[in-house]
């Protein structure tokens, strides 16, 4: 039987570089891939034109879809970009801002309402410290530039929200570091911190906060998952675990290369104390594939998605993903 060749759309990550590099193959299938620069790229190629036949896709983007209904993708339960949220909420220290609580009738930037890191950081604001969102005002734009954040093509909110857009010709780094904004929530740091004084994090120990967040909750904020398309998956049911297996396998080896202590795997100077660490706290592995290992963070994404107005009821997460043979974490 011949094998199916798909376009695979997904940033550069260690955790699939032994796919892109041909070292992981998928049964049945050969992989043509491809490899661009930022998430919103793909994104934007695949939801907007359907380019690609299997990609790299915003979690919230996916949920948001099916929360419509007749999503156009099926997901696998893999996770190629997750990032604790409380070290990206940025204030300009001459706010006045001390607490999560004083976000409370302030101006806030954001790259997009929609955006998954901003779901999970409102999500924080909220549960752990009691902010009301609805007394936020939510400027959103793009981080270190002029304009717009990319072209999304999430559905829209099912109730308003107090948004407007940055019409201005200033970045939001720089509407923050002006004091022109109060503060500024997103996927990156802004340009601004480190050469202008006055804009800080607002949790400056934020490592202890999120491990301990880990610790207590299970969660570890999923950002991206990767999805196939709907009519692909109906006609070869059996690549969902085929695929599933292999991005296994590219972890596994991915885990095996950075524990390998003769030579360090990227330019950490403490990476095998980094790996002790991730023992202590995450059991070894903190990127599992999977719904079971996923759950708490999965439900936590879901329920946000929910308050936040994105989809109407909490959306069961088996009825997320396709099933699959799992093979390991």
């Amino acid at each position: 039987m011949s094998r199916l060749r798909l376009s695979f759309a997904c940033c550069r990550y260690d955790r699939t570089e032994a796919i892109r590099e041909g070292r992981v193959t998928v049964e049945g299938a050969e992989l043509i891939c491809i490899t661009l620069k930022s998430g919103r790229d793909v994104f934007d190629r695949m939801v907007g034109g359907r380019e690609f036949d299997v990609s790299e896709l915003s979690a919230s983007e996916y949920i948001s879809l099916v929360g419509q209904g007749d999503c156009p993708f099926v997901a696998l339960p893999v996770f190629p970009s997750r990032v604790f949220r409380h070290g990206y909420i940025f204030i300009n220290r001459r706010s006045g801002i001390r607490t999560p609580k004083d976000f409370e009738g302030r101006r806030v930037g954001l790259p997009l309402y929609t955006q998954t890191a901003a779901i999970w950081a409102r999500g924080h604001l909220m549960h752990q410290f009691g902010v009301d969102l609805d007394r936020i005002r939510w400027v959103q734009g793009a981080v270190d530039s002029a304009g717009t954040h990319a072209k999304p093509h999430a559905p829209p909110l099912l109730r308003h929200v107090a948004i407007e857009q940055n019409t201005t010709r200033t970045s939001l780094a720089d509407l923050l570091a002006k004091g022109e904004i109060d503060a500024l929530i997103g996927s990156r740091k802004p340009q601004t911190l480190g050469r202008d004084g006055d804009v800080v994090r607002l949790f400056p120990d934020h490592r202890a906060l999120e491990r301990e967040f880990y610790r207590t909750t299970g969660i570890f904020p999923i950002m991206h998952l990767i999805v196939i398309r709907r009519e692909l998956h109906e006609r070869h049911r059996w690549l969902a675990t085929s695929l599933y297996q292999a991005f296994l396998e590219a972890k596994s080896r991915a885990l095996e290369r950075m524990r390998y202590s003769g030579s360090l795997s990227a330019m950490l100077p403490w990476l095998q104390s980094e790996i002790e660490e991730i023992d202590e706290v995450f059991g070894g592995d903190a990127w599992p594939y999977g719904v079971e290992a996923n759950r708490p963070t999965l439900e936590a994404l879901v329920a946000y998605m929910v308050e936040q107005y994105f989809i109407a009821k909490p959306i069961p997460i088996e009825d997320l993903f396709v099933p699959v043979m799992d093979g390991g974490t």
